[in-house]
């Protein structure tokens, strides 16, 4: 026992050290954590606190509707400003509503929206909270999938394994340090997303990870239009390759390995399906076409020789291919993880120590630990009556056209005709593609309610908004998969306003609808804590994990988990013995052609890995008008949009906006000197952003981080600019697929100018204009 206090977040365990003289408690990274987030450091700050929702508030226009006193016009969200009520009426207010959609339309008309956002806390997880809420009281319309990874997660389940499980499988740090000659990267390892894991992390691998392997001499080769997205501490080979062109390379790197007979033959014959169809396509017999280096190289921009090089000495050494999440975040993202796959069982290494493949390495902490694997304790979401979900990425088409139909994973579905949003955890207006479309789909709902903690642009958008708690107001239980610690997360300041946790507030409105006791199941805050946790501890002695009560769990300030030291190799009882470890595939082994997915008949998702053009793609016609390619990734110095309003994000900012990366002689070219605002534009939008040259990008592409907060100059419908640097303005809402129907944010071309005159100011940050009572 230390006398610490803990809180989490998703950035990582943080130490609490208590308010003095109405001050505020400060934050310390976590004593064992070798390379703590300072993002989740300013998460109680004063700065940060300045932007809280502290009462429940209403739109104008709404609450007079609901007073009788007008008309609703949904077109006034985000232009109207907002009156603060008592809890009690924005409670009734906000029954009442559930009750009418309920009872004209159907619980089918309710989209229950959140992202989660890997939400750090067992129980106070807004995703679960608004779930459960909407089940208790009948059910809801879902999302499936993430933004993050929808393309990935609804194609590997078919070639190998849930992507869950891929994850929590990879091969460990130390066994790779042991055995990986040649680290070999599509998109790099990025620390900077690494900051994070589903429930948070304690212990940050990805750095020390890295260095310890160049120390012990693996050969590092990024593959990547941007150079620094991994970080050895050592020197490593840059393969800049034009974005969204890594399936046409792994082809070109296939052709060599069968040209030049390098393929592992008995590997493919004993451990996968469908070899011989995807290699007559490799070799040109089902299209006309070979797939070969030279081929490769006009698409991809690297050279032939490089591309040959290249797949001898992955043949020749102990390998592992890892692949960026962000590959399959774009127009066709599945074919990247196929071929990637593909190429891997043709190299044999599968199932062995340091060689193989991972996807991916950086994405989050989780992916390399050899902690025990096992999970934490999960509040149950209920089931409701209400059967239908939409793919995450397609909300906008949702609200625009009810009714018409989309394909899922084989199945033809319609959309649900909304008229309630409920949104609880997450920023749509960070997440979503096509903004200012977004935006036309949000007047759609006749209402949106939002339980929220900050005055987001999804807060500025919506009829009622409860003001939420943060993580430092509550009390909670902090594990993670594959970390080391538990810790109790002990309320560490009141909560500012008015605030109320989520569980809170949906227990009341629990209570109006006459669903309390399906809800809360007569339990509080801390009995619900004891009663998760209890049912936690033999989960965890059925995975070898004793745990302490309860009682003494929470007088703790941190339990260790004991730790077995095992390698853990990905897939490698399965490669001891297919037959008595199959694969929860069709044919129990790796798909490398997949019947199934070619039964569903996609054009632009066939049976086996193939390269198709994008939609825009720097090799087509339309790069003639908009010359760059635009990469969206995740920000340094936040998670997503979350905390964008802190000092730690705000400091990065180039006059207040966010900045976008640009080669120096494509910035020569265009007048653009280093800090100046410039202007993004294509098609959909625009933006204003601030000019950081670097020559770590690749010629024609810029990288613009996303996460600023969505600040038009108008929020009515129409292409405004963004004047804060969101990038999600300019990328296209179209599916990666008609088979996932994934988010393809990563398939945009732009055009750059420098901002001529004053730029506009950027209010992201500003409240909203705020009323007491009456309207």
């Amino acid at each position: 026992m230390t006398g610490r206090t803990y809180t989490a977040a998703h950035w990582g365990l943080y130490e609490v050290t208590p308010a003095r003289n109405g001050g505020r408690p400060t934050l310390r990274p976590f004593h064992d954590d070798p390379d703590p987030s300072e993002i989740g450091l300013h998460m109680g700050s004063r700065e940060v606190a300045r932007n809280r929702v502290l009462r429940p508030a209403v739109r104008e226009g709404w609450l007079r509707h609901a007073r009788g006193l007008t008309r609703e016009d949904t077109r006034a969200r985000g232009d109207e400003r907002f009156v603060e009520v008592g809890w009690d009426e924005a409670l009734n207010l906000a029954s009442r509503e559930l009750a009418r959609v309920r009872s004209a339309h159907g619980n089918g008309a309710i989209f229950g929206g959140s992202y989660g956002w890997s939400s750090a806390g067992r129980f106070h997880h807004a995703q679960s909270q608004v779930h459960r809420f909407l089940n208790a009281i009948g059910g809801y319309v879902r999302h499936m999938d993430s933004y993050s990874l929808a393309a990935a997660r609804t194609l590997m389940p078919y070639l190998v394994m849930p992507m869950d499980e891929l994850m929590a499988d990879h091969t460990d740090w130390k066994t790779l340090r042991e055995h990986c000659q040649l680290f070999v990267t599509f998109g790099g390892v990025p620390r900077k997303n690494a900051q994070i894991a589903v429930g948070g992390t304690a212990r940050h691998l990805v750095k020390d990870s890295l260095r310890e392997l160049a120390g012990h001499g693996v050969r590092f080769i990024n593959i990547s239009p941007v150079r620094s997205d991994i970080d050895t501490g050592r020197d490593f080979e840059w393969m800049p390759i034009r974005p969204n062109t890594d399936t046409a390379l792994i082809l070109g790197i296939a052709h060599t390995l069968l040209a030049e007979d390098r393929h592992d033959k008995r590997f493919i014959q004993r451990y996968c399906v469908g070899f011989e169809k995807f290699e007559q396509y490799v070799l040109g017999h089902e299209d006309g076409v070979a797939k070969t280096a030279a081929w490769a190289s006009g698409i991809t921009g690297i050279g032939e020789k490089d591309i040959i090089a290249l797949a001898r000495d992955m043949a020749g050494a102990r390998c592992m291919i890892n692949m960026a999440w962000s590959l399959q975040r774009a127009h066709h993202g599945e074919q990247p993880y196929w071929a990637l796959l593909s190429l891997a069982a043709m190299l044999g290494q599968i199932g062995t120590p340091g060689g193989g493949f991972g996807v991916c390495y950086g994405a989050e902490n989780l992916m390399g630990s050899r902690y025990r694997k096992f999970r934490g304790p999960t509040l149950s979401q209920g089931r409701g009556t209400v059967d239908d979900f939409i793919p995450v990425a397609r909300i906008a088409d949702m609200l625009l056209h009810p009714g018409d139909t989309y394909t899922y994973c084989g199945q033809t579905r319609s959309y649900p005709d909304i008229r309630l949003v409920y949104w609880a955890g997450g920023n749509p207006f960070h997440h979503h593609q096509d903004l200012n479309r977004l935006l036309r789909a949000w007047r759609k709902p006749e209402t949106i309610i939002v339980n929220e903690q900050y005055w987001t642009p999804t807060a500025k958008l919506a009829d009622i908004v409860f003001p939420a708690t943060t993580s430092l107001e509550r009390n909670d239980i902090f594990y993670a998969q594959r970390e080391p610690y538990v810790a109790p997360m002990k309320r560490a300041m009141a909560p500012e306003g008015e605030s109320r946790d989520d569980y809170a507030i949906f227990s009341e409105l629990a209570a109006r609808l006459g669903a309390e006791e399906t809800f809360t199941e007569g339990r509080d805050e801390m009995q619900w804590l004891e009663h998760l946790y209890d049912e936690w501890i033999g989960k965890a002695r059925d995975a070898g994990v004793r745990l302490p009560s309860f009682q003494a769990f929470w007088s703790r300030d941190l339990v260790e988990i004991e730790q077995l030291d095992e390698p853990v190799v990905l897939l490698s009882d399965f490669r001891e013995n297919p037959e008595a470890h199959p694969l929860k595939t069709a044919s129990g082994k790796i798909e490398i052609f997949c019947e199934r997915i070619a039964g569903y008949g996609h054009d632009d998702c066939p049976g086996h890995a193939v390269w198709i053009e994008p939609h825009e793609w720097l090799g087509s016609g339309k790069a003639r008008i908009h010359p760059f390619h635009l990469i969206t990734d995740q920000p340094a110095r936040r998670l997503h949009s979350q905390l964008d309003h802190s000092p730690h994000s705000i400091e990065a900012k180039i006059q207040g906006r966010e900045p976008v990366w640009i080669h120096p002689e494509d910035a020569k070219e265009r007048g653009i000197r280093d800090g100046d605002v410039v202007r993004l534009y294509n098609a959909r939008g625009s933006c204003l952003a601030g000019a950081l040259l670097t020559a770590d990008v690749r010629r024609n592409v810029l990288k613009l981080s996303t996460g600023a907060w969505f600040d038009p100059e108008n929020w009515t419908p129409g292409n405004h600019m963004d004047k804060h640097g969101n990038p999600n303005v300019l990328t296209a809402d179209v599916p990666a697929s008609s088979f996932s129907q994934g988010c393809s944010a990563q398939t945009c071309l732009v055009d750059i100018e420098r901002y001529a005159g004053a730029p506009p100011r950027v209010t992201a940050h500003d409240l909203p204009f705020l009323s007491r009572g009456e309207p």
